[in-house]
């Protein structure tokens, strides 16, 4: 393939699943000599970026106003001026953005129009957009009929499964138990310094991810007599003061309050899974794709999660006997119990890797800009 030039839009560069991809994909597109520019308003994730050897551009392209639409007009100078071969949105504003911005361009001086759907989100005319691209990438096959089913006029010969993906050194398998991860997580907390069966639920501090059912879970397991305890790495979090506050009366009410513990995240989730005995991932709301379960099934735990949105595609994919009736307590407490009792063999291989992530993405680039 050519040499390409390509650039990425988001909002921002602060954290979370599409700032990773963005990344992930500005550092295949160096390594294999082609040239990488991010436009967003910037974050924490700039100097990342740039140690990898791509360029940012600062443009405060995901703030929902009306004077947000003149950088439309900056967005088509930038094309022009920087070559631009290829523009991959990943977010609904600076899709639109976009779109405006190559309209009334020139061929062969308009580059192609690439988009990423990472979520599922509310289907309107203003999520709409995500489908023009000349190819979209849909992060999971739960996405990919998300997208027919509410964009029914959506070019389905256009659409592209690619699914997120991990670089298994990062996430690498585990004795199990793992005395010397345990050890390591009860230095984080008090309630994890015990020798019973650990609930793992990483997230951030939000109803959203199920906090509340783990603790109804928590309960169900010690009524049973199973003296297990539950780290919510992710969930104490500034800004969220009220919702633990409420958690923990909660948990005071189940009678399970020494048995957990809420902290900060952490930079060490790897160690986290690995001193896990059952990882959880029970969010309310469908996901696309749902890193948790690869990682943790990567390095050698089991998960109990939800059946549906991609988290119960991965489970039906990789771990069938992890995936429950979304929101049926007693069928959850059920298959915790049978999963502690006999962990289930883990993948030999998970297929979700970042090295095909990136190589398929690269592959579609080629599709249009060979």
């Amino acid at each position: 393939m050519r040499r390409l030039t390509v650039v990425q839009l988001l909002p921002a560069l602060e954290s979370g699943g599409v700032e990773r991809s963005t990344l992930e994909i500005a550092e295949a597109l160096v390594q294999a000599g082609h040239r990488a520019l991010v436009v967003s308003a910037g974050g924490r994730l700039v100097p990342k970026l740039q140690a990898l050897g791509a360029e940012h551009i600062t443009l405060d392209i995901g703030r929902k106003s009306l004077l947000t639409l003149r950088h439309a007009r900056t967005l088509r100078a930038l094309f022009a001026r920087e070559r631009i071969d290829l523009v991959h949105a990943r977010s609904r504003l600076p899709a639109w953005l976009a779109v405006f911005a190559l309209h009334g361009m020139a061929a062969p001086a308009k580059p192609r129009f690439f988009t990423t759907v990472h979520g599922l989100n509310s289907p309107s005319r203003y999520s709409a957009v995500m489908t023009r691209g000349e190819r979209v990438i849909c992060v999971s096959q739960t996405v990919h009929d998300y997208v027919l089913q509410n964009y029914p006029d959506t070019d389905a010969t256009k659409l592209r499964v690619i699914t997120r993906g991990i670089d298994p050194l990062m996430f690498p398998r585990a004795p199990h138990p793992d005395r010397d991860a345990r050890a390591w997580a009860a230095s984080q907390h008090p309630a994890l310094a015990t020798d019973g069966p650990l609930l793992l639920l990483p997230g951030r501090g939000t109803r959203l991810k199920g906090h509340a059912d783990a603790l109804k879970l928590l309960a169900d397991l010690h009524r049973d007599g199973i003296a297990a305890t539950l780290w919510l790495p992710g969930a104490r979090e500034a800004g969220r003061e009220a919702y633990i506050a409420e958690l923990e009366r909660e948990a005071a009410s189940l009678g399970i309050a020494d048995a957990i513990a809420f902290t900060p995240p952490t930079d060490q989730i790897a160690r986290a899974y690995a001193a896990s005995s059952l990882v959880l991932q029970l969010s309310r709301k469908p996901e696309a794709f749902g890193r948790t379960v690869v990682e943790a099934l990567s390095v050698g735990r089991p998960v109990l999660g939800w059946a549906h949105g991609g988290v119960g595609e991965l489970l039906a994919q990789l771990q069938p006997s992890g995936a429950v009736t979304p929101f049926d307590a007693a069928a959850l407490a059920h298959a915790a119990r049978t999963l502690l009792a006999q962990p289930p063999s883990p993948p030999a291989t998970i297929p979700h890797t970042l090295r095909a992530m990136q190589e398929s993405t690269l592959a579609v680039y080629a599709e249009l800009c060979g």
